[in-house]
């Protein structure tokens, strides 16, 4: 397999150069291609594996942790746009630390949490896709979670507009999956508006609302996605307008999914019970059209594999960008000479995923990735803060957002970590 070293992007702060030609990430994504990649990262993650988990912790007040977590990741969604048209390079939140503060090993560091991130959530949903793959692959689930990562590996180290087309198909499949359970949520029960009262908790029920917080930060893994867009960013045809856009239709999309399928999934099956299903949408879905398991847990199979697929992605993009900038061995920035992708690095990040989903218990592994990624979000609200107050105005052509906003997303990416701890 024939590789080549890329040249940097001349923007990438601390980027490499090379005297000899090479070759180097291609800009060959369309607005559609970005959007349907952040459904899939987005989607196919949260809502079909940990919606009974939620429930469990919350139960009728589990679609306010779904809301919550929603506003947090907005405000935040405004701070990426923003840097994302500043800087569209890949390890991209490596490159936004690093020009705010001028430390490039704090620019590592960054890149490397994200990867940290990235790598948990996959396992995450591997083991997820492993519950619902075993509706019809009575084996065990070592097995067929080696199997998915196997080959949703090689997939990954297809040319970007390939494997993120792929991905896109099963992205209208899996969204398709959640429309069938509100078509038949709406359809089957006049519960969903008589019972709308339980989803509030009373005001004065600290131990509710305590609860809904808590949850958040769960919920928050449900909405993990939307932000990998920026990593894409160096193969967007027109990523000061692609990129925008990209990020706030995916984040709006997903927010509605959401909120409806967490009140149908809690008003159609008791949430104690929600909570014991290993594919808790498959039984939503049996409970409110008599169907066999096996018809939700096909899509759901679909929607767990997507979510696979771009997170490996998104983790060699990240790994070829922070070579390609100095910070890890130059291997990493390779680009295979035939798909033009960074084969290396994909293939370390499936490596990873492997190891930890094999190893790591479905609820923890979640937590874990929401800790990790709220902690990115807020160093790049403070990169961004960083940034505006040392300039006097923004370069032409940027997605500019008010100050506020990265105020607003440093502060509630903070205080979901402060209920996590001292909760």
């Amino acid at each position: 397999m024939q590789e080549v070293r890329t040249d940097a992007a001349t923007h990438r702060p601390g980027s490499r150069t090379t005297p000899h030609k090479s070759s180097k990430l291609i800009r060959s994504l369309t607005l559609t291609h970005a959007v349907l990649y952040g459904l899939g990262v987005t989607i196919g993650a949260g809502i079909y594996v940990l919606v009974g988990a939620a429930a469990a912790r919350s139960g009728m007040h589990a679609p306010l942790a779904f809301l919550v977590a929603a506003v947090v990741m907005g405000i935040t969604a405004g701070t990426f746009a923003e840097l994302g048209t500043r800087l569209p390079v890949a390890a991209s939140e490596a490159a936004y630390v690093e020009a705010a503060f001028h430390r490039k090993w704090l620019g590592g560091a960054a890149g490397l949490l994200v990867v940290a991130a990235a790598t948990i959530s996959g396992a995450t949903i591997t083991v997820g896709s492993a519950g619902y793959i075993g509706v019809f692959l009575p084996l065990p689930a070592a097995w067929i979670i080696a199997g998915v990562v196997l080959a949703m590996g090689a997939i990954a180290c297809l040319s970007a507009v390939q494997s993120i087309s792929f991905a896109g198909l099963m992205t209208v499949v899996e969204i398709g999956g959640l429309i069938l359970i509100i078509g038949a949520g709406l359809f089957e029960g006049e519960s969903l508006v008589s019972r709308l009262p339980e989803l509030w908790a009373p005001t004065s029920d600290l131990a509710a609302w305590t609860g809904i917080a808590q949850t958040s930060l769960l919920a928050v893994f449900a909405f993990i996605g939307f932000e990998h867009l920026v990593n894409i960013s160096e193969e967007m045809k027109n990523p000061s307008r692609t990129l925008p856009w990209a990020l706030f239709i995916t984040l709006g999309v997903t927010a509605l999914l959401y909120m409806a399928v967490a009140w149908i999934a809690v008003v159609a099956v008791p949430p104690a019970e929600l909570a014991h299903s290993s594919a808790p949408l498959a039984l939503v879905f049996q409970r409110l059209t008599g169907l066999p398991l096996s018809v939700l847990s096909a899509i759901a199979v679909v929607a767990t594999i997507n979510g696979i697929i771009v997170h490996m992605i998104m983790i060699g993009r990240v790994l070829y960008g922070l070579a390609d900038q100095g910070s890890l061995p130059a291997l990493l920035a390779r680009v295979n000479a035939r798909s033009r992708t960074p084969v290396v690095a994909t293939l370390i990040g499936v490596g990873a995923i492997l190891i930890l989903a094999l190893g790591g218990p479905l609820t923890g592994l979640a937590e874990w990735t929401s800790r990790l990624t709220l902690g990115i979000f807020a160093l790049v609200n403070l990169a961004l803060l960083r940034i505006k107050a040392n300039e006097a105005q923004p370069p032409a052509g940027v997605f500019v957002v008010p100050v506020w906003v990265p105020v607003a997303g440093l502060f509630t990416s903070a205080a979901l970590l402060l209920v996590d701890l001292f909760g």
